[in-house]
């Protein structure tokens, strides 16, 4: 079987050179990818650091928390920062037993509601907060093969017009169109591996942060439940 030619000394198949070879379709599809890559990749920096963050100001807060220092002192310390985590759900619960309590609440049950709302207010803005951009991971990591695909698509035509203008299977004719071809699916990959480990290592870790603050929330709410059936019959007997 006879072979084909192999590709000419003067064809420059690097990386670099195929990118300034590569027509402006798959040159715009590398870019996108590139940036796409650089920007998931400073998304998991930021989500790794900022994990771990919470992860020490949720411990740090458990400890002072169980510690038995007194929840107005604590509340009055908390409340002159700006708070997350589990001193987020602390607060906002705090804060709307001490404005019920200034309101003279007769209603156990309706104060008990509030308070929970609250929590879960106070909770919900914090999983947004940690759970945020991470929907772009998701989007690089199912879309980014697929745009990939698509300069693969466009390299794959470009080497048949080669052909069919050359009128030659030579492979120095249809390398470059090859070559780019499979350098756009490559950086395709590259942005989307990456995405799709990362969002669900991170999606995984928000959720344990999440069921942390939730038990939080549980049990602080237990403890408020038993001061409110403490108090306000106290409220009303004065």
């Amino acid at each position: 079987m006879e072979n084909l030619p192999l590709a000419e000394p003067g064809v420059q198949l690097s990386v670099w050179a195929l990118f300034w070879q590569a027509g402006w379709v798959v040159k715009l599809v590398m870019i996108g990818l590139l940036f796409a890559s650089i920007w998931t990749w400073a998304i998991i920096v930021d989500k790794v650091l900022g994990f771990a963050r919470m992860r020490r100001s949720l411990d740090r807060f458990e400890q002072v928390f169980w510690s038995g220092q007194s929840l107005d002192e604590l509340y009055r310390t908390l409340s002159d920062r700006k708070p997350t985590g589990m001193g987020s759900i602390f607060v906002a619960a705090m804060r709307e037993w001490k404005k019920s309590f200034e309101k003279g609440a007769r209603s156990p049950i309706g104060l008990q509601n509030r308070i929970d709302k609250a929590m879960d207010l106070a909770l919900t803005r914090e999983m947004e907060r940690l759970e945020g951009r991470l929907g772009f991971l998701a989007t690089i990591g199912s879309a980014g093969p697929f745009i990939g695909l698509f300069g693969t698509v466009i390299g794959i035509m470009t080497s048949f017009q080669a052909i069919a203008g050359s009128k030659s299977t030579n492979l120095a004719v249809v390398a470059p169109g090859i070559a780019e071809a499979l350098l756009a699916t490559a950086i395709g990959l590259l942005a989307a591996i990456p995405a799709v480990i990362a969002y669900n290592k991170l999606s995984s870790d928000a959720g344990k942060l999440a069921v942390r603050m939730e038990g939080f929330a549980d049990e602080f709410s237990a403890i408020l439940s038993r001061q409110i059936d403490e108090k306000i019959p106290q409220q009303r007997a004065a």
